[in-house]
Parts: structure tokens; sequence; C-alpha cells
């Protein structure tokens, strides 16, 4: 008997395995009968995972959209249908963009051929490149901020030694003042 596993570790390594058995079963099926197969799954958590045989999902999507299986089956509008094919469109899009997001990150890798894994590598090198300009241009500027700061710091301390030393010569001069105008005014007297 199949039924709901309780356990949630277990139940998302037996939806990742039987996941990935899944998208290889449909990429088989795809390239030994040369059907067209369009595969979407969502995990409990609401994670979009899909396949597609043809380089177009919306393509399978559309065709199943209107197929018509000589039944009562609704079609939308003719005014709502350009926004049913924007739609479409967007969530193909959407769909694609959350593949890639995945393959970059190293998911879902298996149904790829070495082509499109040298696209990613490549994609990834150049963002790896990307990433590394733009952290060093950050650690530059701050270098140079801290740079300013410390020049900045030593020109102020040159400044107080500079006042300081004046304090002091301004003060012996006023006591030599003092002790040589004590002096004259005791011999004088």
């Amino acid at each position: 008997e199949i039924r709901r596993i309780e356990n949630k570790t277990t139940r998302q390594v037996t939806f990742t395995k039987r996941r990935n058995g899944l998208l290889k079963k449909a990429y088989e099926l795809s390239l030994l009968c040369d059907a067209e197969v369009a595969l979407v799954i969502f995990s409990g958590g609401g994670r979009l995972f899909e396949f597609s045989s043809s380089s177009c999902m919306y393509k399978i999507l559309e065709r199943y959209r209107t197929c018509n299986y000589n039944s009562t089956e609704a079609t939308p509008p003719a005014e709502n249908e350009i926004n049913y094919q924007e739609y479409l469109k967007l969530k193909t899009r959407l769909e694609y963009l959350q593949s890639s997001q995945r393959n970059i990150l190293g998911e879902d890798l298996g149904p790829l051929s070495m082509r499109e894994l040298e696209q990613i590598e490549n994609q990834i090198d150049i963002s790896l490149k990307h990433i590394r300009t733009r952290k060093n241009k950050v650690l530059l500027d701050e270098l140079y901020d801290q740079k300013s700061k410390v020049m900045m710091n030593n020109e102020l301390q040159i400044i107080l030694t500079l006042y300081c030393m004046l304090l002091l010569l301004i003060y012996n001069s006023k006591l030599m003042f003092y002790r040589s105008k004590s002096c004259w005014i005791k011999t004088k007297t």
C-alpha cells in the first residue's frame, strides 16, 4: 500500500530520488520514442521542477491546451486570448528562469547535454569574473578610504604637535620674559 511518508526528512529524500527518476524517465521517453514530453512537478514546499523535450515548453503546453479530445472543454474567449497568450509566455519564461537558476546552483543537471553544461559553466565563469572585479573595486575603495583617514590622522597629529610646540615656546618665552623682568626689577631697586 502506498501512502504519505510521515517523516519530513525521509519524505524530502524520497521526493528528490523519485523526482530525479521521473525526470530521467521523461527524458528517456522523449529520446527513445521521439515523443514530445512536458513534465511539471511542484514539491510539497511549492518549488517548481520541470522538463521539456523540446526547446520550448510553451509549444507543448499550447499544443496540450488546444487539443480537443472530443469533449466540451471550454476554451478561453477570443477577447481573453491575448492575455492568455501573454500569461503562457510569462509562465514559460518564469519556468525557464527558475530552471536556469537551479542549473546554475548545480541542481537538476541530469537531463542536460554536454553543450548545455558547458554553457552553464561559461555563465558561472563570467559571473565569477564580474563578482571578483566588483569585490576588488570595493576592496580598493575601502583601502583608499583607510589610507585617506590615516593620512588625515597623521596630518592632524603633526598639526597638534606643532601647536603644542608653539604653546610650549610661548610659555617658555613668557616665563623668560617674567624672569628677566623680575631680575630687572630686583636689580633696579
